[in-house]
C-alpha cells in the first residue's frame, strides 16, 4: 500500500526505492507500536522526510540533523491548535523516543 501511496507502482523495483519504501515502512510501524495518534504519525512522517531530505540534499552531519530536528519538532507544538490549548503533539518522553529512534 506504501508502495502505490508514493506511487512507485509504475516504475521498475530498484534498490534506492526499495530502500525508500523500508524507510517509511519501518518509520510508520515503529510510530503505530509508540501508540502515536494519527496526527502525531503524520507529523512523525513528516519528521523522517525532513531527515531523510537533509541528509540527502543539505549533506548534513548527525549533529546538525538533530538540532534541525529539535527546531522542527519545537515549532510542530506551535500550531493553533496547542495555541488554543487543544493538544500536545508529542510528550517529553515521545520526543526523548524520537530522538533515539533518529540516532
Amino acid at each position: 500500500m506504501l508502495e502505490e501511496f508514493l506511487d512507485f507502482t509504475r516504475l521498475k523495483t530498484s534498490c534506492r526505492k526499495s530502500i525508500l519504501i523500508d524507510y517509511y515502512s519501518a518509520g510508520f510501524l515503529w510510530a503505530k507500536e509508540m501508540n502515536f495518534s494519527l496526527m502525531q504519525i503524520s507529523v512523525f512522517m513528516d519528521l523522517l522526510n525532513f531527515i531523510l531530505e537533509n541528509i540527502r540534499d543539505k549533506h548534513m552531519t548527525l549533529g546538525d540533523n538533530l538540532k534541525e530536528l529539535e527546531r522542527a519538532m519545537t515549532e510542530t507544538g506551535e500550531t493553533e491548535s496547542e495555541q488554543e490549548g487543544d493538544l500536545n503533539f508529542f510528550s517529553i518522553e515521545q520526543a526523548k523516543a524520537i530522538i533515539d529512534y533518529f540516532v
